[in-house]
């Protein structure tokens, strides 16, 4: 048995929850962690993944 292949999240519809959900802006420390993590990977700036990443992490 062999798994479907995964969605990629940019290609993936929103959620019903967070569609009513307003958006927010990355804090200073988020945006930094994010470069870290794509500086990290050998990536100039952060992707889409990088910020989704690190706006699930805490803000300061």
């Amino acid at each position: 048995m062999t798994k479907p292949p995964k969605v990629p999240v940019w290609r993936k519809p929103k959620p019903a929850t967070a569609a009513a959900a307003p958006k927010q802006k990355l804090s200073e420390s988020q945006i930094a962690a994010a470069r870290a993590r794509a500086e990290a990977a050998g990536r100039r700036y952060p992707n889409l993944v990088d910020n989704m990443w690190a706006a699930k992490q805490p803000r300061d």
